[in-house]
């Protein structure tokens, strides 16, 4: 089959489209026909080897991806040939096939394209339990979305407002705030032109933001530490900025928490977590509350150009490949 190959670890410019084994399910495994796959920085992380996991080389970057079942192994009861899912992938969306665990995959309910299914595993499950389980997000409270116009700055916007809160949209030129506020934003910062936390404290009279949802980290979480209130929460789900340290005293002094948040930890340990977010918001997107943004499409022979779009930070929302 053809994908879009690391054969060693290095930079995107490196992968070539060629040829891979058609991947046979496990026993709990789903074999996808893939229609679209969305790309993700982690993907470029991947592919320099610097990644938590390394798959054996040579294989196809691609961490989520929607298509239509081809085979199922043994154990899976829950697909069958010819059902449309979406799933998250351990590597390998950027290939005409695919392989999923069963548990990392779901129908795609009726209504959604394959577009928007592609582009919903990564990005919006991780802004949910982000926001859900670690930062405890609740209806009234203020939250500050740091990159807010990238693939999971735009979900957090989104499901922010979905669970009530008061969006406060950060980002780095007007053109990506228009689309955080095309997303339902109530408040916008251009980070570039103003201090981020004098920002905040002004838009809260004072009080500060109440959860910080972090994809960004670098020297923006410093500032965004500082627009946090009292018992405030800054969520990390990504460093594209750089990894910041974190100064315990300031902390402690306002009752404040910095929390991680992967994805894996819920898939692998708190299913039942996963499993709520996962439901919310396919209820969400079926009442018109999730709409993703896609900014661009690419063949599997422009999947450089698409992960170079990515790495680059030009685009909005997501960025797609068809093979």
């Amino acid at each position: 089959m053809r994908a879009l190959v690391c054969s060693a670890w290095g930079a995107v410019e490196d992968l070539v489209v060629g040829e891979l084994p058609v991947p046979v399910p496990a026993a709990t495994q789903v074999l996808i026909k893939v229609a679209a796959t969305a790309v993700n920085f982690a993907d470029t992380i991947m592919v320099g080897g610097t990644y938590q996991t390394k798959p054996p080389l040579p294989f196809a970057p691609g961490l989520e991806t929607a298509g239509t079942v081809l085979a199922v192994g043994d154990k899976v009861t829950r697909f069958k040939p010819g059902a449309r899912v979406m799933a998250l992938l351990a590597y390998g969306g950027l290939a005409e096939q695919a392989l999923a665990e069963e548990s990392d995959t779901w129908l795609i309910p009726d209504g959604m394209n394959f577009d928007d299914a592609a582009s919903f595993p990564v990005a919006y499950i991780s802004s949910d339990v982000a926001l859900r389980w670690m930062g405890r997000l609740e209806a009234g409270e203020t939250l500050l979305v740091l990159g807010a116009a990238g693939g999971v700055g735009l979900t957090a916007v989104e499901i922010g407002k979905a669970m009530g809160a008061r969006v406060i949209a950060a980002a780095s030129t007007a053109e990506k705030l228009a689309a955080a506020k095309s997303r339902g934003a109530d408040e916008l910062i251009n980070y570039s032109e103003v201090d981020l936390t004098e920002a905040v404290m002004k838009l809260t009279s004072g009080r500060g933001a109440d959860v910080c949802f972090d994809p960004v980290g670098g020297d923006l979480f410093d500032k965004a530490l500082s627009a946090l209130g009292w018992g405030g929460r800054i969520v990390l789900v990504g460093f594209v900025g750089g990894i910041p340290k974190i100064p315990a005293n300031r902390l402690l002094v306002k009752n404040r928490s910095a929390l991680g948040s992967s994805l894996r930890h819920f898939r692998w340990n708190a299913y039942d977590k996963l499993t709520v977010s996962v439901e919310t918001l396919l209820q969400w997107y079926g009442q018109g509350k999730l709409r993703p943004m896609i900014t661009r499409e690419f063949t599997l022979d422009e999947g450089v150009a698409a992960l170079k779009m990515l790495t680059g930070r030009q685009a909005m929302g997501r960025i797609l490949v068809r093979p």
